[in-house]
């Protein structure tokens, strides 16, 4: 038997086999996944977003666009549910910007050192075919230094803020967590 880097070519076989089972199990299993969605397909088959509006007192104009499309886009991604505009779609999301706010969140010699900037929605599901309303309020915190702006921070943080809040809303509609 050849031996490269001091394994012999059998050992080598073996581990190889024992890498690809041990991957392809992994990945069969699901042990990494966090799309645990709780959908009956065979009775809900459309959903609907509607534009998730801001009424907070502070309004980013950017936010309320950005979140809606990337709760669609994460509700098309994540399940087998078709998107629609219909009134009569099986889900009908609705919901708006509840919250939008900076605080201070840390204090270094008598300063402002961090700021903290909060935001929560309100959001409805409507499940038409079984005549069921679900209410909730999610909210995030997302800190950043006391030295920059709010609309500096906003620059910076938009992005985690979209992800964050589309997921948070997304496992509370579809996961049994």
């Amino acid at each position: 038997m050849k031996q490269k880097f001091g394994v012999p070519a059998m050992n080598r076989t073996i581990l190889q086999i024992l890498f690809v089972s041990l991957i392809t199990l992994l990945s069969a299993c699901g042990v990494y996944t966090f799309r645990d969605v709780s959908i009956d397909y065979s009775k809900i088959k459309t959903f609907k977003v509607e534009f998730i509006e801001n009424k907070a007192p502070y309004k980013n104009p950017l936010l309320s666009p950005s979140l809606t499309d990337a709760l669609r886009q994460k509700i098309t991604s994540y399940t087998k549910l078709t998107p629609t505009q219909n009134d009569d779609a099986h889900y009908q999301i609705k919901g708006y910007i509840s919250n939008y706010s900076v605080s201070t969140s840390a204090i270094s010699g008598q300063q402002a050192a961090a700021n903290r900037l909060t935001v929560a929605a309100h959001m409805t599901l409507i499940n038409t075919v079984e005549n069921k309303t679900q209410e909730f309020d999610v909210s995030r915190d997302f800190d950043f230094s006391a030295g920059i702006s709010l609309t500096q921070a906003e620059g910076s943080l938009m992005p985690d803020i979209v992800k964050n809040m589309s997921d948070e809303i997304f496992n509370r509609l579809f996961s049994n967590w």
